[in-house]
């Protein structure tokens, strides 16, 4: 049988592969900070994504603002944009 950690890298496959390479942890929910280490830059680039529309936000417990389904969706949708400047 398979761990629950070997589901959820299933699950998220680019948010795993990013966060291994950081040397951080899968978890649940992910603060600004949190979001800001994985991704680079500041916690207002972090906002800035939001406000654009581009990361889903939420008002989780703890503190909490991101779902690892949220970091997942904004990857894939980073890749989706990449893909289409090279096929112009």
């Amino acid at each position: 049988m398979s761990s629950n950690s070997e589901s959820q890298a299933s699950r998220y496959p680019l948010l795993e592969s990013l966060l291994k390479q950081k040397g951080l942890r899968l978890q649940g929910i992910y603060k600004y900070e949190d979001a800001k280490q994985i991704f680079g830059g500041s916690v207002r680039t972090i906002q800035q994504y939001v406000r654009d529309g581009k990361l889903r936000c939420g008002d989780l417990p703890a503190g909490g603002r991101f779902l690892s389904e949220d970091l997942e969706a904004f990857l894939e949708g980073s890749l989706r944009r990449d893909d289409d400047k090279q096929g112009r």
